[in-house]
């Protein structure tokens, strides 16, 4: 597992094929999570729908795709091989070494991944996350803003341009939030999706490369799905910070406290099921995607 151009390309077409199939819930869940500037209110999901279809049409729902490819293809490629790169370094320690044991998750198509404890799946992929996301973040501020309807962007060049004389502090508007967010829940998805993979492949032994992507998928929308409930309130802040322009949602406490306000609880779950049903999806086609391409192309 030391090819990083193969582990990079793996990645660069696992972030496309998601992004392109699953852009209409980013950007549905940025237009709930924005709420409504003039009563605080929350925007339902078939009222959202409703106003992208009624403006732009079928093709309004893909607003957005442009910026979050830009955001997407190189951010997951980045996360994705770095994430490999790191648990290969950190199976060389004592510490994080999984003990050799002879099952069925050692089968020729069970992963081509590094094996790592627990501990270690939990500390490489919260550290992997934050680096690319921090990195990443001015992307993931342009994509938030073009999918919202605040801001009257009408070119992806024009809106780069006004982020960028927003100065660097703009760039880096969210990246609290997102940190909070992205750490807990890429811990929490590397330490399940690899349990998940390891119980299934003791359980079900693959035959081939194809029933592994099954299983993969499996692990990876279940893994998915824990990881995007327990830190869905740090990506409700993040899009407030990103999107609003109000006094009140300037700063991190200063946002959590104006939706306490407002929504109460319930505001902190805004957009909670499209996230979750991206999130599974996502999870579940780009892993499966990434491995495949690893265990038939450059194996």
């Amino acid at each position: 597992m030391k090819n990083v151009g193969q582990q990079m390309t793996s990645g660069a077409l696992s972030g496309l094929t998601s992004t392109m199939a699953l852009q209409p819930f980013d950007l549905l869940k940025t237009r709930l999570q924005q709420g409504d500037s003039a009563n605080h209110r929350n925007v339902s999901i078939l009222k959202a729908t409703k106003e992208v279809l009624e403006s732009n049409g079928m093709r309004g729902l893909w607003r957005g795709t442009t910026p979050s490819l830009m955001r997407n293809v190189p951010g997951v490629a980045m996360y994705m091989t770095c994430l490999t790169q790191l648990r290969s370094v950190m199976a060389s320690s004592r510490y994080f070494t999984v003990p050799p044991v002879q099952d069925r998750s050692n089968a020729s198509h069970a992963s081509v991944l590094p094996k790592l404890t627990n501990t270690g799946n939990l500390v490489a992929g919260a550290t992997t996350r934050v680096a690319v996301g921090l990195l990443m973040n001015p992307l993931t501020l342009l994509k938030a803003r073009f999918e919202s309807n605040i801001y009257a962007y009408q070119t992806l060049s024009g809106a780069l341009a006004s982020l960028v004389r927003s100065g660097p502090t703009e760039l880096l508007r969210g990246a609290s939030a997102a940190s909070l967010r992205d750490a807990p829940y890429a811990g929490i998805f590397v330490v399940f999706y690899e349990g998940f993979k390891r119980n299934a492949f003791l359980i079900i032994e693959p035959s081939s490369s194809s029933q592994s992507s099954i299983l993969h998928s499996a692990s990876a929308a279940a893994a998915g799905a824990l990881a995007t409930l327990a830190t869905h309130p740090f990506d409700v802040v993040k899009t407030k910070l990103q999107v609003r322009t109000e006094n009140q949602y300037h700063g991190f406490i200063s946002t959590v406290k104006t939706i306490w306000k407002h929504r109460g609880v319930r505001g902190y779950f805004d957009g909670a099921s499209l996230r979750l049903s991206r999130k599974v999806l996502s999870s579940a086609i780009g892993w499966a995607v990434y491995e495949f391409i690893l265990m038939t192309i450059w194996t």
